[in-house]
């Protein structure tokens, strides 16, 4: 059985999450996708919730993560803005300094499992 360590940041404002896990994932399956109906898929969710999360991201912050367009004769269309892309970048910097710093002790505490 093999192993995965997994580094979990969230950013709180108040009781709702503003930044995790979760919400990084979905801002980069909007980047992938340019929809939010597809990056739900995507990632496993329903719409509604794929939604919800990008409406909390979005009250939360100081400039929104997502520009949605509504569908029409030309379509819609979800892009990330400045502020999203810059959400994605620093976490996922947060992610990789972290594992650096523990590499060590990763190391050590996965050595402790089982075969």
């Amino acid at each position: 059985m093999s192993s995965a360590v997994q580094f979990r940041v969230r950013i709180y404002r108040g009781d709702t999450t503003a930044i995790g896990p979760g919400k990084v994932q979905l801002l980069e399956a909007i980047a992938e996708t340019g929809s939010i109906s597809a990056a739900a898929r995507q990632t496993g969710m329903s719409y509604r919730r794929a939604w919800v999360l990008v409406d909390e991201m979005n009250r939360a912050l100081v400039a929104p993560a997502v520009d949605a367009a509504t569908g029409g004769s030309h379509g819609g269309g979800t892009t990330l803005t400045d502020v999203g892309r810059r959400i994605v970048r620093h976490y996922r910097a947060i992610e990789a300094a972290a594992r650096s710093a523990a590499e060590d002790d990763i190391a050590a505490l996965t050595r402790l499992l089982a075969p």
